[in-house]
């Protein structure tokens, strides 16, 4: 049995919020990744707080969710 560190809180509820923003809109992680042009493990991997994202990415995924990055990054900590 393999040893996986535990995602980190904040990353954590980053890829909740993630996931919630993606449902909302009605898309699946392939949809989200083909909008964004990212691999659909990565947004898998971000959902799960197994990815810490790049800024270059959280605007990717905010243009592809169609709303600016500070609402994607509307998280509670």
């Amino acid at each position: 049995m393999g040893s996986r560190a535990r995602p980190s809180f904040g990353l954590r509820v980053f890829g909740q919020r993630l996931r919630s923003l993606r449902g909302t809109r009605g898309l699946s992680q392939e949809d989200l990744a083909a909008e964004a042009k990212l691999d659909r493990t990565y947004i898998s991997g971000c959902e799960r707080g197994l990815r810490n994202i790049s800024l270059l990415n959280i605007l990717k995924l905010a243009k592809a969710l169609r709303i600016s990055p500070d609402v994607l990054l509307d998280i509670q900590l």
